[in-house]
């Protein structure tokens, strides 16, 4: 009886601590239960603050997106009409190039202001930032300012236009565009050469077709032995019958040197700048040709060598 009675009460006891143990585990998933709903009281407190931030912001990055899209077809629809207007006014193409690229400079800052304002920036600040900003940016950009101011120099003047071909050092090509702070010049070979506006308004360049003429000179040398007055009047006849040669003005064929081996002959007309190359080129070939055909010779450095045995 008592050993039965001691393990009821043993199994009592277990029990009880058994019982003891689940409600520590219920005490402490409570606990767990109310941080987490603190927890989630402060998340939706903050999501409370932070949405109504994150709506404002979405909403003022599409309308800074829609700016710009809509800026993007605006700035084009004027440079469109800017650049017809003065087309119709007869404006240089340099000029039409120039103004171009300074109005689209212009206006993609000015809608740069408009969508930094979408965001809450005040602009006026943004101004002044940039105008005390501006002496140092100027300090830094000495040679950028000094090519924009070259561009200008450059229209104003007019020492070349787009399509003329100018020589500037070591550089030539004919004239495709004048930007803000560059000319852009294309080569006899089709490549693209960009000179600083600073450099061709600062230095000396040739326009080669400036003028609506340009006059040729041709050198030749006959030997002594030859006919000059032959060689003369085959050379004038050449000239005749070169119909890219410019009729109306002088023609001339003189002799400008007694050299040491050959007397010198100088052939003298005028063509157009387009026909400069074309017509050196053919000139130099017929000379030779007809010089051959009829005998007249000319002459070449010629190397006597003695050989002595002893």
């Amino acid at each position: 009886m008592y050993r039965i009675i001691g393990i009821a009460g043993e199994e009592i006891y277990q029990a009880s601590e058994g019982i003891t143990q689940s409600i520590e585990d219920l005490e402490e998933m409570a606990a767990q239960l109310s941080q987490a709903a603190e927890h989630m009281s402060h998340l939706d407190q903050y999501l409370d603050q932070i949405l109504p931030k994150l709506m404002d912001f979405g909403i003022r990055l599409l309308l800074a997106l829609l700016c710009f899209f809509i800026g993007q077809k605006v700035i084009r629809l004027v440079r469109k009409i800017v650049r017809r207007s003065m087309e119709r006014a007869n404006a240089d193409l340099g000029v039409i190039q120039f103004l171009d690229s300074l109005v689209k400079a212009l206006l993609y800052m000015i809608l740069a202001l408009i969508i930094v304002s979408k965001f809450g920036v005040d602009t006026t600040s943004v101004i002044a930032l940039a105008g005390s900003a501006g002496l140092t940016i100027g300090l830094a950009l000495q040679g950028s300012l000094s090519n924009f101011a070259g561009g200008v120099l450059i229209l104003l003047l007019r020492p070349f236009r787009v399509g003329d071909y100018i020589i500037q050092g070591n550089l030539e090509g004919t004239v495709s565009e004048i930007q803000m702070f560059y000319t852009r010049l294309l080569t006899v070979d089709n490549r693209m050469v960009v000179i600083p506006n600073g450099n061709l308004a600062n230095n000396s360049l040739v326009n080669v077709t400036a003028q609506d003429k340009r006059q040729m000179d041709l050198n030749v040398g006959i030997s002594y032995r030859s006919d000059l007055r032959a060689a003369k009047n085959l050379l004038y006849t050449m000239i005749e019958e070169e119909p890219r040669v410019m009729a109306e003005e002088a023609k001339m064929v003189v002799v400008s040197e007694l050299a040491d081996s050959a007397v010198m002959l100088k052939i003298r007309f005028w063509v157009l700048p387009s026909d400069y190359w074309p017509v050196y080129w053919e000139m130099m070939e017929r000379i030779k040709l007809v010089f051959d055909a009829n005998d007249i010779e000319i002459p070449y450095n010629q190397l006597d060598v003695t050989i002595r045995q002893q």
